[in-house]
C-alpha cells in the first residue's frame, strides 16, 4: 500500500510539473485556433506535430502571408520533451534553398524564412530560447513594420522573462500592442488570444 501511494504522489508531481511549466508566453498563447479555416493549419494538424516537406514549402512561399505560417508552425505544436522541427526546417533550407550552413542562413535568409525558423525553434524547446530570440530579431531588423513580426519577437522575449522579471513578460508584448503605426497582418482573434493570456502578467506591474 506505501509503495502504491508513494507512486501516486510521483505521477501526481509529474502531472503538475508539466502543467506548471507548460503556462508560458510560448505555450499558451494558441494563435492556430483563429486559423481552424485554413486548409495549411488543418494539414499541420494531421502532421501531428512534425514539419513536413509540404509544410515547409508553404513556409518558404513568400506569397503565403506570415501570419498564416505562424498559425501553421503554432498548430504543430510543442512538447515537454522537446521537439525537432527547426532542425529539420534548416536541412530542408541546406539541400532546397542553396544555404551553405545555419551561419550562411542567419545572415542571408529572408526575413519569412528567419521568423519561421525562431518561431520553429522557440517550439521546440521553449525552455532555451535565446538562439531563437537572434533569429526573431534578424527576421524584425527585414521587416520591422510588421505587426506578425513584433509579436512573436515579443512572444520570445516574454518567454525570456519567465525566468525571473514578470512586469517584463507582461511589458514584451504590451510594448508592441501601443505601436498603433505597425502594419495589420495578423487576425484580431488571433491577438485576441496573445493577450487574454498575455495580460494576466499585468499584475506584476506596480
Amino acid at each position: 500500500m506505501k509503495i502504491r501511494f508513494i507512486a501516486f504522489v510521483l505521477i501526481s508531481l509529474v502531472f503538475t510539473c508539466k502543467s506548471v511549466l507548460a503556462d508560458s508566453p510560448l505555450t499558451s498563447t494558441n494563435i492556430s485556433k483563429a486559423y481552424q479555416d485554413l486548409s495549411i493549419v488543418i494539414k499541420a494538424t494531421e502532421a501531428e506535430g512534425i514539419l513536413t516537406n509540404e509544410l515547409i514549402e508553404y513556409l518558404l512561399n513568400e506569397e503565403n502571408p506570415i501570419a498564416n505560417k505562424i498559425a501553421l508552425i503554432n498548430e504543430l505544436g510543442w512538447d515537454i520533451d522537446g521537439k525537432n522541427n527547426a532542425a529539420i526546417f534548416l536541412d530542408y533550407l541546406i539541400q532546397k534553398q542553396g544555404y551553405e550552413d545555419q551561419e550562411d542562413f542567419l545572415n542571408n535568409g529572408k526575413d519569412f524564412e528567419l521568423l519561421s525558423m525562431a518561431y520553429l525553434k522557440a517550439l521546440d524547446d521553449y525552455f532555451n530560447v535565446s538562439e531563437a530570440l537572434i533569429y526573431a530579431e534578424r527576421a524584425l531588423s527585414k521587416n520591422s513594420e510588421s505587426y506578425t513580426y513584433n509579436i512573436i519577437t515579443a512572444l520570445i522575449e516574454a518567454q525570456i522573462a519567465t525566468r525571473g522579471d514578470w512586469c517584463k513578460v507582461y511589458k514584451s508584448t504590451d510594448q508592441v500592442r501601443t505601436k498603433t503605426s505597425l502594419e495589420t497582418d495578423m487576425r484580431d482573434e488571433a491577438v485576441t488570444i496573445i493577450f487574454d493570456y498575455m495580460d494576466s502578467y499585468k499584475k506584476y506591474c506596480n
